[in-house]
C-alpha cells in the first residue's frame, strides 16, 4: 500500500499509541504503519527493544538462580543469541515473507514491498518485551512468560502479514508458515555446514 501524500505528519498515531494498539492486533494501525516511510526507524526500535528484554530477563533469571533452558553454549554467547534472535527473525524472516507471499500465495490485491512488510512486522514484535519479565519466580512463570511473548509476536505476525501484503488471514498463515521453514531450513543449513580453516 503507498503512502497518502496528503497525509501530514501531524494526523499521524503518536508513537505509544501505534505500539499499544498493534499489540492489540488493531489492523487500521498496521495499515498505518504500512503507509508511513518513516516508521522503520520505530519498527526498527520495538525490534532492538524486544531483543534488549529478552536478554535482561535471562539475565535476571540467572543471578536469581535459575537456569537458563536448553543451552550448553557459555553465558555471553547464549545472552547474545538471545539478543540477535529477533532481529535475525525479523530481517531475513520477512525477505522469505515477502518472497513467498508477494509471489506464490499473492492475492489479486497484493501490491508491496519488503520495506513495507518490515515496518508492519516490526511493530508486531512490541508484546516480545514481555520476556523482560522472564526472572519472576518460580521459573515455570517465567517460561510461560516467554511462551505467550512469542505466541503473541507470531499473532501480531500474521496480523502485520496480512495487512502488508493485502489478502487473507489464511494466505498470510501460509506465509508465515512457510517463512518460518525456510528460516529455520537456513539457520539448520548454517549450523551443519563445516567452517573452512
Amino acid at each position: 500500500m503507498s503512502q497518502d501524500p496528503s497525509r501530514s505528519s501531524a494526523g499521524r498515531t503518536p508513537f505509544w499509541l501505534r505500539v499499544a494498539r498493534t499489540a492489540r492486533l488493531h489492523a487500521d494501525t498496521y495499515e498505518e504503519v504500512e503507509a508511513d516511510p518513516s516508521s522503520i526507524l520505530q519498527a526498527t526500535g520495538i525490534v532492538l527493544v524486544s531483543g534488549l528484554a529478552g536478554v535482561l530477563g535471562a539475565f535476571l533469571r540467572i543471578q536469581l538462580g535459575t537456569p537458563l533452558p536448553g543451552s550448553a553454549l557459555p553465558l555471553p554467547w547464549h545472552l547474545a543469541l538471545i539478543g540477535l534472535e529477533p532481529l535475525v527473525v525479523w530481517i531475513v524472516g520477512c525477505a522469505f515473507a515477502y518472497m513467498v507471499g508477494a509471489t506464490f500465495l499473492k492475492g489479486p490485491e497484493t501490491e508491496t514491498d519488503y520495506r513495507e512488510l518490515l515496518r508492519t512486522t516490526g511493530f508486531a514484535f512490541a508484546p516480545g518485551s514481555l520476556a523482560f519479565f522472564a526472572w519472576l519466580p518460580p521459573a515455570a512463570l517465567g517460561l510461560g512468560i516467554i511462551a505467550l511473548a512469542k505466541l503473541w509476536v507470531l499473532l501480531a505476525c500474521i496480523v502485520g502479514i496480512r495487512q502488508a501484503l493485502d489478502f487473507t488471514t489464511g494466505r498470510a498463515i501460509g506465509t508465515l508458515g512457510v517463512s518460518f521453514v525456510l528460516l529455520w531450513l537456513m539457520l539448520w543449513g548454517l549450523t551443519i555446514t563445516p567452517l573452512p580453516l
